[in-house]
Parts: structure tokens; C-alpha cells; sequence
């Protein structure tokens, strides 16, 4: 579904719902199609994200987010999670979702980053690490679920609450 890159990814959600239900042999009753993106504003934020995002501000950091969600669903997002950030990426404005490079070259594009300053910071090897490599950005694989991967990164960490300081390692403070 993501593949196509024309669905807007509440569709994408609603799809992938509707398979998961048929593959396992369960009655979805229409009126749940969209149960899946309309419940993605309530997620939980990982405890330790507004944390770590702050201190990257404090620290000069800039924020910016590359995501396959729509704009409505990214913003309710972030309103849960309360750091602003300095710019969104969305699969619409991209026109392709990850790992299509999409994402990046419109990154480049709106900011004018230099490579050798920016870091990406993911949890999916699929999405984002992979791609990362492909060009050859530096990455920081955030791997909560301790999976195995060959993929290069510059630092993998079980979640954000050492970020800063891995981040300040890779990119020293006064470069970005």
C-alpha cells in the first residue's frame, strides 16, 4: 500500500486493518475500517521522548520529522508529545513514503542541511536506517525491541534518554 505512494495514509492504516482482519478470519464490521488511524492521536508517547527532545533544543539542536503519516495525525502527535519542532516531512508532501528517498530529498531541499551535520534518528531499520545508508547519512537507530541488523549506523541505542550525549559525540557542539 505504501508503495504506491498516492494514498494518504489514513487509507494506508484502514487497508492495512482490513487485511490483518481478512488474513486472520475476522468479521470487520465497516463502521471500524478507520479504527486504526482514528486511535493513533491517543497513542502513548515513549516516557523518556519529551525529555530527550528538550534537552536536544536546549543544546542548540534543531528538530525536524520525516514521517509516513499525514499532517493531521503527525500534528496530534507532536501536540502529545509538547517539544516543537523546526519542520515536518510528510508522506503527501514528499510524495512517496519511506524508504523511498523522498522524504530526504524534500528534507534537502527546505533546509539546505548540510549532509555531513545531520543525523537521522529512527526506530525502523525498513523505513529510515536502511535508506539512511542508501544515502549515506549518518543514522542513530533507535532499536527498542533488540533486533538484529547488519545495516550501518553511526550509534544504536535501546531508546532516546541518551541521545544528546550520543548526538554531541557525532556532531560536537558549535557544528550544527
Amino acid at each position: 500500500m505504501e508503495l504506491e505512494g498516492s494514498l494518504p495514509y489514513r487509507e494506508v492504516l484502514r487497508q492495512a486493518l482490513v487485511l490483518l482482519a481478512e488474513s486472520e478470519g475476522f468479521e470487520l464490521d465497516p463502521a471500524e475500517e478507520y479504527a486504526l488511524p482514528d486511535s493513533l492521536p491517543a497513542w502513548p508517547v515513549f516516557g523518556e521522548v519529551p525529555e530527550a527532545l528538550t534537552e536536544l533544543r536546549e543544546r542548540g539542536w534543531r528538530l525536524g520529522i520525516l514521517s509516513n503519516t499525514d499532517a493531521e495525525l503527525l500534528s496530534a502527535s507532536l501536540a502529545t508529545i509538547g517539544v516543537p519542532v523546526d519542520l515536518t516531512v510528510t508522506a503527501a508532501e514528499a510524495g512517496s513514503y519511506k524508504p523511498a528517498h523522498g522524504h530526504w530529498e524534500r528534507f534537502y531541499q527546505d533546509t539546505a542541511a548540510e549532509r555531513s551535520r545531520h543525523v537521522h534518528v529512527a526506530q525502523s531499520a525498513f523505513h529510515d536506517i536502511a535508506a539512511a545508508a542508501e544515502l549515506e547519512i549518518a543514522a542513530v537507530w533507535i532499536n527498542r525491541r533488540g533486533e538484529e541488523s547488519e545495516l550501518p549506523r553511526a550509534a544504536e541505542l535501546p531508546d532516546l534518554s541518551r541521545l544528546p550525549e550520543t548526538l554531541e559525540g557525532l556532531v560536537p557542539a558549535g557544528t550544527v
